[in-house]
């Protein structure tokens, strides 16, 4: 597949199909995948054997939307999940308990005049009745519109759009960055906005959903009214369903997954707020823990458009992957969760010997050489890291003295300065990280020497705010002096909002586009400032004509 690691894309479907034929047991299939492997490829509508499926419902099984994702050069893989009842209690959907058969169509136009590729797949409860069909033989760099269909009920349209392929000039591409939704705090009124932006792309930085519960009166500040059942905090894989399916109710959210294909990673919330690996920051026991990570990562592949290769085997997913535009930029996709060691000491703001440890990474040992090597090896003219959590150091002590937030790569400096230093090795400065989690607007030079501030710039860190998390924002906070005493953080903003980021081979344009309000719908949208980040130079550089 070009665009994606070989050792990723290969052989996954097939392997599964010939376990199938040799008659493998279903547990040895749970044990691989979490769920069977007939499941598995009915989602994907690659069944080695036909299965009937009964395609009758009396209700909108489309109630959650449809979505696409991670774009090659002669495909996408498409996504929706049944839901008749989207907020039953049980996290199952209003769904009966059988199988559903999905078909779909891709088109060149909206009215599908021209369908280019037709398929079936089956959506099963063990998969929450979500499909995933990997759809191949399309044409690079290309507009696709699709459909699902189940019995007499056809799904809203999805624009999706094919990668350009391998080495190709690319002129242009437009990009868009968002994180932070916690359903709760507010409206999705960014979604609306970015919907109608022409993208090639979204990418989603994490905390897609959150674990906490949800209390009239408390956190909630929509104008809605919840069942008991959404208060309590998520644990279990039906819990996390409902939440996901609560999340996906938001029409301004449905409309952004339908505007262009997603790219998509996650932190914390998805899980449990600031766990690393297996640790529970509330001292969970790690079995406990683990299942309770491996129903969240399960309910993550469900409601997302996620390839096969991140189908979830328990409690772990290979989330971390590349993609490529062409000659322009590598995406390189991180989980700076799932493998991250644990805090120094328990602490979360500590300047110990034990966060230098040289053996500490955020990244864990496998996923640190993966993306050193395609550092290394890439021949892109920009190099993009799709990050979770803030790469630059930000000292918190605004005294004499020193902290730093162990959450953040601030907590693994030794593994920061290794992917620096393999940045650092190519001969023009083309690292842009991009990075979610704060529910702050930041743009940053990251530095050979944080502490120099006269030290070379290796790369520009753009810091996305929430779409909704902390709610409002304003034009500044109690928190901007500690961050901007930092001499390599040009900007700091904690309005809600997105990252509209147009790429070029001579310069990457970054609009920060940011909300009045969220706590209620209909805000309109602005360019906070505009940053022009040039491959020929080593520091980003303000355009007052970006100021509007």
């Amino acid at each position: 597949m070009p665009g994606f690691d070989a050792e990723q894309s290969g052989g996954i479907v097939s392997d599964l199909a010939a376990s199938l034929a040799r008659g493998t047991s279903r547990r040895t299939f749970l044990q691989l995948t979490g769920v069977s492997g007939m499941a598995f490829m009915l989602g994907l509508g690659t069944s080695p054997t036909p299965v009937f499926a009964d395609g009758s419902l009396p209700k909108d099984p489309f109630t959650l939307g449809v979505a696409s994702g991670d774009p090659l050069p002669d495909g996408v893989v498409l996504w929706t999940r049944l839901a008749m009842d989207p907020l039953d209690p049980d996290g199952r959907g209003g769904m009966p308990d059988r199988d559903i058969e999905v078909s779909y169509e891709v088109a060149e136009d909206k009215g599908f005049a021209r369908v280019v590729r037709r398929g079936s797949a089956v959506a099963t409860p063990e998969l929450a009745h979500s499909v995933h069909p990997e759809v191949s033989g399309l044409r690079p760099a290309r507009d696709y519109y699709y459909r699902f269909r189940v019995g007499e009920h056809i799904s809203p349209v999805g624009r999706t759009r094919t990668a350009p392929e391998a080495g190709a000039m690319v002129p242009l591409l437009s990009i868009a960055t968002a994180s932070c939704q916690a359903w709760y705090h507010g409206y999705y009124t960014a979604y609306r906005h970015m919907a109608d932006e022409v993208l090639d792309a979204v990418l989603f930085l994490g905390d897609y959903v959150y674990e906490y519960g949800i209390v009239a009166g408390g956190n909630l500040q929509r104008d809605v009214d919840l069942g008991d059942e959404h208060s309590a905090e998520v644990v279990s894989l039906a819990q996390y369903r409902l939440r996901y399916s609560l999340t996906k109710t938001d029409p301004d959210l449905q409309a952004a997954h339908a505007a262009a294909p997603w790219v998509l990673s996650w932190d914390d919330h998805e899980v449990e707020n600031n766990y690393a690996a297996d640790v529970s920051v509330r001292g969970t026991a790690k079995e406990t823990f683990r299942n309770r990570r491996a129903a969240a990562y399960q309910a993550f592949y469900e409601n997302l458009p996620l390839r096969s290769v991140q189908t979830p085997s328990g409690p772990s997913v290979r989330l971390y992957r590349r993609l490529s535009y062409g000659s322009l930029a590598d995406i390189h996709v991180l989980d700076t969760r799932q493998y991250r060691d644990a805090y120094p000491a328990g602490r979360v703001i500590d300047d110990s010997e034990e966060r230098h440890a040289p053996e500490r990474s955020i990244l864990g040992e496998d996923q640190e050489r993966w993306l050193i090597d395609g550092l290394r090896n890439s021949r892109a003219r920009w190099n993009l890291l799709a990050n979770q959590v803030v790469m630059s150091q930000i000292n918190r002590d605004t005294g004499s003295g020193r902290a730093f937030s162990n959450d953040q790569w601030d907590g693994f400096p030794a593994c920061r300065d290794r992917v620096l230093a393999a940045a650092a090795q190519r001969e023009q400065a083309d690292l842009v990280v991009l990075t979610g989690d704060t529910h702050r607007n930041v743009a940053a030079e990251l530095k050979k020497d944080f502490d120099d501030p006269d030290s070379a710039t290796l790369g520009v860190e753009l810091v996305g705010s929430s779409i909704s998390s902390d709610m409002d924002g304003r034009a500044s906070d109690d928190l901007a002096d500690i961050w901007l005493q930092n001499p390599h953080v040009q900007m700091y903003n904690a309005q809600r909002g997105y990252v509209r980021c147009d790429i070029t081979p001579e310069a990457i344009q970054a609009d920060f586009r940011v909300l009045s309000y969220v706590t209620r719908p209909g805000s309109p949208v602005k360019s906070l400032t505009r940053y022009t980040v040039a491959r020929d130079r080593r520091l980003p550089y303000l355009d007052p004509r970006g100021l509007r």
